[in-house]
């Protein structure tokens, strides 16, 4: 199993509903947010009917994590009916809770659909491999192909990340959308900064994901090239918002992405 997939596969934890996440390391260091996103949905899913899939997930970051850790995932069963769920997802490191979520699943049924992009502005294949916008340690960046091109032409801050996963995934729609909301968490909140010539590697704000939220409406293969492109419409008091679409090879609009952030000056 890759590295990828032994992250994001979490194993029963003492207790009935609590499940453990495997630590991403290195030691020492904070821990990613898309791990807490990722193995957060995951744990929930274990409590759901298979047929019943992700359609919304919200997550609050209470406190930095641990990179060299494991973290335990409690899961309440909010709810279960006939065509939903929700569950409840606590994440705890040494007794401290770091995280809380809400996740809803549901049967699809039948309805309108729309969404969906015409021509996408590049070809991924042709641009080159650039990784992540910043550093990513706990990232296994030899297993997921990252290209990124950040658009001032319209004078807005766009941000569109390519991304997929270049190790075999099994055949499984929940293990392509618990990649997708790890991967999609990494560097996320950066364009709130970059609409004003800042960045979070530059270490010049105080900076952070604070809230983050996922809504899908369409399978996601994450063997394939898949297209997150996001901006920042306000910032105000510290915090700045980031609205992203992510998009599938064919042009579908598989998923509605939301973060709030720090990003509050530094203290002289």
């Amino acid at each position: 199993m890759s590295r990828l997939l032994r992250l994001l596969d979490v194993r029963p934890g003492g207790s009935e509903d609590s499940w453990i996440g495997p630590a991403s390391g290195p030691e020492g260091k904070r821990a990613y947010g898309g791990q807490f996103m990722a193995q957060s949905l995951a744990a929930a899913a274990r409590t759901v009917e298979p047929a019943k899939r992700p359609v919304t997930m919200h997550l609050q970051f209470l406190r930095g994590g641990e990179a060299g850790a494991d973290v335990e995932y409690s899961v309440e069963r909010v709810f279960d009916g006939r065509t939903a769920a929700s569950r409840r997802v606590v994440s705890r490191q040494a007794g401290r809770m770091t995280t809380a979520a809400t996740v809803s699943f549901s049967l699809p049924l039948p309805g309108p659909e729309h969404g969906h992009v015409e021509a996408f502005a590049e070809d991924p294949e042709t641009l080159p491999r650039t990784g992540p916008p910043g550093p990513a340690p706990s990232m296994p960046l030899d297993e997921i192909d990252v290209r990124v091109v950040d658009d001032r032409s319209t004078g807005e801050f766009v941000r569109r990340l390519w991304w997929r996963v270049e190790v075999p995934v099994p055949d499984d729609p929940l293990l392509h959308d618990v990649i997708t909301a790890y991967v999609c968490d990494v560097y996320m909140i950066d364009p709130a900064l970059q609409v004003h010539g800042h960045s979070m590697t530059a270490r010049t704000h105080r900076s952070g994901t604070t809230d983050s939220s996922i809504w899908f409406h369409r399978p996601v293969r994450a063997d394939q090239w898949n297209l997150l492109e996001t901006r920042s419409p306000a910032a105000a008091r510290g915090r700045g918002v980031i609205v992203g679409s992510l998009v599938g090879a064919d042009g579908a609009v598989a998923a509605t992405l939301a973060q709030e952030g720090l990003i509050a000056e530094r203290e002289q």
